[in-house]
């Protein structure tokens, strides 16, 4: 009886202590999420800096190399994300009016096939308005994280200087936790350099596509495209749906289904067959997990949080996989393959 009683005690003592770790998360997140940010884009780019550190460059000079390349591609991120949604923006008016008068064409010509669908309660249902203010304004929260990015360089910076000292640190222990550690965060870096590979071949692709489409900010909606692409089957619809708008707002609703068409052999071959692949089992996630990671990490860190909602979720993942007594949990946050 008293065994049982502990056990509830430590229970709702490990509870507690949790919700006050993600009550305290919740509060910084100005200050965690560029520290996820961070960590992310480290985890990426450390590859790179310990190949140049391997071919005898220093630690300087491979440094310097890579903020090149980070203060480059920022660069043009802000000049492109800048000017593309200052335009976007200014042209809201226009897109509203245009789809809400195309949406209603539909209606009309589907009324006059005798199907009697009610116009009015539909174009009030979909609300055009909405959904164009809204890309808008994530284009806007976007636009602004690239601005503010020097915190996350400098962050960098230090990790990746870190990183290059932490095998030394290693060997110079014995600790079966520190290679665990180890172990677990090899994992996390197969998965998310993988996942940027693809995303980025997602991304491309997607452009490519848009650009022969004649689709306005092709880019803008490529770049969309790779970066949702870390949220498994819900990014691909959400990337989706600013370019199909476009298409309707500037061509017609067959440019539309193309473009819908093109997005799902896309994300088919890459998310359901390549990325598979080239992953491997366990590194998986079940469909209601991604979903209700979405929505927490979303809830937690905001919109940053939902686009790494499931590489965090993934970390967890593999940090319980390495110990028995949570290897259950693991294999329940796995897809229904991996557990095969």
């Amino acid at each position: 009886m008293n065994l049982n009683k502990d056990r509830a005690g430590y229970s709702l003592l490990v509870m507690a202590a949790v919700v006050i770790i993600l009550a305290g998360i919740k509060l910084s997140a100005v200050i965690v999420v560029p520290f996820l940010l961070s960590l992310f884009l480290a985890t990426i780019l450390s590859p790179l800096f310990l190949w140049l550190k391997k071919i005898g460059l220093g630690d300087i000079l491979p440094l310097l190399i890579i903020v090149f390349l980070l203060l480059l591609v920022i660069t043009s991120l802000a000049i492109l994300v800048g000017s593309s949604v200052q335009d976007f923006t200014q042209n809201v008016p226009f897109y509203e009016t245009k789809l809400k008068s195309d949406l209603g064409e539909l209606l009309e010509t589907v009324n006059s096939w005798g199907l009697h669908i009610p116009k009015e309660d539909i174009l009030n249902l979909f609300q055009t308005d909405s959904i164009i203010r809204y890309i808008a304004s994530t284009l806007k929260s976007l636009g602004s994280l690239v601005t503010n990015s020097f915190m996350i360089i400098l962050t960098i910076i230090f990790m990746l200087l870190e990183i290059s000292q932490f095998a030394f640190k290693l060997n110079q222990t014995n600790s079966n936790s520190l290679k665990q550690f180890t172990e677990i965060s090899d994992n996390i870096k197969h998965y998310i350099l993988l996942k940027a590979l693809t995303s980025a071949a997602t991304g491309i692709i997607i452009t490519i596509i848009l650009k022969m489409t004649g689709i306005h900010y092709a880019i803008l909606w490529g770049l969309l495209a790779f970066i949702l692409n870390f949220i498994p089957n819900i990014g691909s619809i959400i990337a989706a749906v600013p370019a199909v708008l476009m298409g309707i707002i500037q061509y017609d609703f067959t440019t539309a289904t193309m473009l819908i068409i093109a997005y799902l052999v896309v994300n088919t071959l890459i998310g359901s067959i390549l990325e598979p692949r080239i992953l491997g089992k366990g590194l998986g996630l079940s469909t209601l997990i991604v979903f209700l990671s979405l929505i927490f990490w979303g809830w937690l860190l905001g919109p940053i949080g939902m686009i790494l909602s499931v590489p965090l979720t993934i970390m967890i993942k593999i940090a319980l996989d390495t110990k028995e007594d949570t290897k259950w949990i693991a294999t329940l946050l796995g897809s229904v393959n991996d557990a095969r």
